[in-house]
């Protein structure tokens, strides 16, 4: 039988929702979001196939950086024919209708740099196609950032076949925003030739998480880390047996660089020595550190900046960390 309709308990149940949603409200994330910056953004790959020959001095006045002059203009408009640029181009456009979505992201992302980050100078966004060198898709030098949309297809693009699939699972649309973020934090958080053990080397990268964190707050840690949801679930389900597997093989303080391809480096799963092997994602060093630096930075009330310059081995000892069973 259905209960009764009572008005005061509809009422009293919408007070209490916006009571709690008030509540979560984070101050700085409303600070952030009335943040007023030039955040600046150029189509370079839609600009270069409509130019034409007529067009050309226009666009080299425009991008000069994007146009060596050992080159000559014939070489460009021959391109701007060229049977694969048009695909390329063809396939991006298709992909990305409009670029809105990706343009509001990438405001709210510089919005978060400019506030933790100040000094430095938001650098101008073009886009372009670079013949799908994923390698270098994201290109950060001084004030222009080069973002090769053609990287960025989805993992079961045609133009990924040849590609190892732990490289094409990563050239997603949902991936731009975070390797954006990963080109801005290495600019600040570098790595210190001192710091050589298996513990500072996967701080290092915990760090660099823990700031994208902080500039997407809106995105999910899988997406951040470059997880699919079921490697990002394995990580959670067995960060209790990675951490115990770390502690006996006493390869916190080791400082063999055969560590860095098992456990740091991109691949298509961590390499334990185990039969779960094929289960686990690649860089789960990566992953641990940043659950380290998760641990400190909930324990200690430091900025960012503060956080980055802290040696790895004080920041492991006052983290206190210890994966939950």
């Amino acid at each position: 039988m259905k209960k009764a309709y009572n008005p005061s308990t509809f009422v009293l149940s919408l007070i209490l929702l916006l009571f709690i949603g008030c509540k979560q409200e984070d101050p700085v994330e409303k600070e952030i979001a009335q943040l007023q910056i030039k955040s600046s953004l150029g189509r370079f790959e839609q600009a270069f196939a409509h130019a034409g020959a007529e067009g050309l001095p226009e666009l080299k006045r425009a991008y000069p950086f994007l146009f060596p002059t050992q080159y000559p203009d014939s070489l460009w408009i021959a391109k701007m024919k060229d049977s694969l640029f048009i695909e390329m181009k063809g396939q991006v456009d298709s992909v990305f209708t409009d670029f809105k979505e990706e343009e509001e992201g990438l405001y709210a992302l510089n919005q978060h740099w400019a506030y933790y980050f100040p000094q430095y100078e938001l650098p101008k966004t073009i886009t372009l196609i670079n013949e799908r060198d994923y390698e270098r898709r994201i290109l950060l030098a001084d004030s222009l950032l080069l973002l090769g949309l053609d990287n960025y297809l989805g993992q079961d693009h045609h133009f990924y076949s040849d590609l190892p699939r732990y490289v094409a699972q990563h050239l997603q649309p949902s991936q731009i925003l975070p390797d954006i973020a990963a080109t801005y934090a290495k600019r600040v958080n570098r790595r210190k030739v001192q710091e050589r053990t298996f513990l500072d080397r996967m701080v290092y990268f915990g760090k660099e998480l823990y700031i994208k964190e902080k500039l997407l707050p809106e995105v999910s840690e899988a997406d951040l880390i470059g997880y699919s949801s079921e490697h990002w679930a394995w990580a959670e389900a067995n960060q209790t047996e990675i951490w115990r597997n770390f502690i006996e093989n006493e390869l916190l303080y080791s400082t063999d660089g055969d560590l860095e391809k098992r456990f740091l480096d991109p691949a298509p799963f961590s390499k334990f020595g185990l039969e779960l092997d094929n289960e686990s994602p690649g860089r789960i060093g990566r992953y641990i550190g940043w659950k380290i630096v998760q641990s400190y930075m909930d324990r200690n009330g430091v900025s960012l900046q503060e956080m980055i310059d802290l040696p790895p081995v004080k920041m492991f000892r006052a983290s206190r960390y210890k994966p939950k069973k």
